[in-house]
C-alpha cells in the first residue's frame, strides 16, 4: 500500500483486481501524488477474492476514504460491485489485456445498471481517473477543497502554458521548413485542368 499520509485515513482507494494491472494504474498514484491528495493502492480481485472485495467496498466510506478507483481487464466486474456496495463515487478504468485491447474492459465498466453509477476512463486512462479524483475532493467549500482546487488550477494553467509552448514551437519548424524551400513556380493550367 502507498500512503501518502500516515496520520490520517488516505483520501482515494486505488484498487486493481491484480498487480499485473499496476503498470497502467501507477498513473493514478502518480497524478495523486502530485496533487498532495493521500492514497492507498491495494489488490483486491472481484474474481478471486469476493468476499475482501465486498468487504472493502462496505468498509471504505468508514476506514475514511472519499473516492475509489478501481481497474481491471476482462470481464471488469471490481468497479461496479465496489459502487453496487459503497456510497462513495466510483472511478472505473478499464485495463487494455492482450484480448480485444481493452474494449471488453471498457463495456463492462460503462454499462452499469441504473441507480449503481460508474464514472468510467478511457482505456488505459488511470491518469484521468485521478485527476477526477482529485476533483471531485476539490469540489467542496472547505479550506481544503479550495486548496486543492487550487493546486488543480495550477496544474491546468500548466498544460495550457505547454499546449501553447508547442504551438510556438511548431510554428517556429514550419516557418524554418518555409525559408529552405526553393521558390513556388508557377502552375499553368492544362486542359485536364479544364
Amino acid at each position: 500500500m502507498t500512503h501518502l499520509r500516515d496520520t490520517a485515513p488516505a483520501d482515494v482507494s486505488i484498487v486493481m483486481g491484480s498487480d499485473s494491472d499496476w503498470p497502467v494504474m501507477a498513473a493514478a498514484a502518480e497524478a495523486l501524488e502530485e496533487l498532495g491528495i493521500s492514497h492507498t493502492v491495494q489488490v483486491v480481485s472481484a474474481h478471486r477474492m469476493p468476499h475482501e472485495m465486498l468487504q472493502h467496498g462496505v468498509d471504505a466510506a468508514a476506514a475514511g476514504y472519499r473516492v475509489v478507483i478501481a481497474g481491471a481487464g476482462g470481464a471488469a466486474h471490481l468497479p461496479g460491485m465496489l459502487a453496487s456496495v459503497t456510497p462513495l463515487p466510483v472511478i472505473g478504468v478499464p485495463v487494455p489485456l492482450k484480448q480485444l485491447d481493452g474494449l471488453d474492459s471498457l463495456l463492462s465498466i460503462v454499462q452499469m445498471p441504473a441507480g449503481v453509477p460508474v464514472a468510467t476512463v478511457s482505456v488505459g486512462g488511470a491518469r484521468n481517473a485521478g485527476l477526477l479524483a482529485a476533483r471531485i475532493l476539490a469540489a467542496g467549500t472547505d479550506e481544503q477543497a479550495l486548496a486543492l482546487r487550487s493546486r488543480i488550477e495550477a496544474f491546468q494553467e500548466s498544460l495550457r502554458d505547454a499546449a501553447h509552448a508547442k504551438g510556438q514551437a511548431l510554428a517556429r519548424r514550419l516557418h524554418a521548413a518555409d525559408e529552405e524551400r526553393p521558390p513556388a513556380t508557377t502552375l499553368t493550367p492544362t486542359p485536364e485542368d479544364s
